[in-house]
């Protein structure tokens, strides 16, 4: 398989069309993860170098699939900020960032404050957030589909989405996740990564179980 060269600033820029304060705030945010990722486990070691593509573009590429009437979205292990931070950053709105471990969570505030984003960090397991619906729930690397979506299920109201980024055993996971829930489905191939996808999720709802 042929490898992208390394995206810059400048090289995300051109494919994301975003103002050059959108670009300064995601450069701050870069600069921190990487000084932190020296001492915290924060994203995968050999993806720092293509920061802006592995991470940024990856994050960045769900934001067209939301939709300019959502007033809220939950990011279910948000870990580093991919990708409900980026999409923070880029203008989405209601923002919660769900994420377990307190080292990230640290990791997590200091970005939203540097990048001056409302968002809000929520320093627990997904299962210990509050019960209520939101427009989107995204997640990235968080669970296999069937599992994310029992995570992601006391969130959802009839007209919510899940906009999951997911890699080359996508239909796998569907296949598996389609015995115990219903769902629409769209798949976008990633513009990060042609292994991935985006998937985009709707009418969500959990088989009744057979008596």
């Amino acid at each position: 398989m042929r490898r992208e060269p390394f995206l810059d600033a400048q090289g995300f820029a051109e494919i994301v069309p975003v103002s050059r304060e959108t670009v300064a705030r995601l450069e701050a945010y870069a600069a921190l993860l990487t000084r932190w990722s020296a001492r915290i486990n924060l994203v995968g070691r050999d993806t720092i170098a293509d920061l802006w593509r592995r991470h940024f573009l990856d994050s960045a590429q769900v934001r067209p699939f939301v939709s300019d009437h959502a007033r809220n979205m939950i990011d279910l292990g948000s870990g580093a900020g991919f990708p409900g931070l980026v999409l923070a950053i880029l203008g989405a709105s209601g923002v919660e960032l769900v994420e377990a471990d307190s080292r990230k969570c640290a990791f997590l505030r200091e970005a939203v404050r540097i990048t001056e984003t409302d968002a809000t960090v929520r320093p627990c397991r997904i299962e210990a957030v509050p019960r209520h619906p939101v427009d989107i729930v995204t997640a990235r690397a968080c669970a296999p589909l069937g599992r994310l979506l029992g995570l992601a299920e006391p969130f959802l109201a009839p007209d919510s989405e899940c906009l999951f980024l997911k890699g080359e055993r996508v239909e796998e996971e569907l296949t598996l996740a389609r015995k115990h829930w219903t769902m629409m489905v769209s798949a976008c191939q990633s513009r990060s990564d042609p292994r991935g996808v985006v998937l985009r999720l709707q009418q969500v709802a959990r088989e009744p179980r057979r008596r």
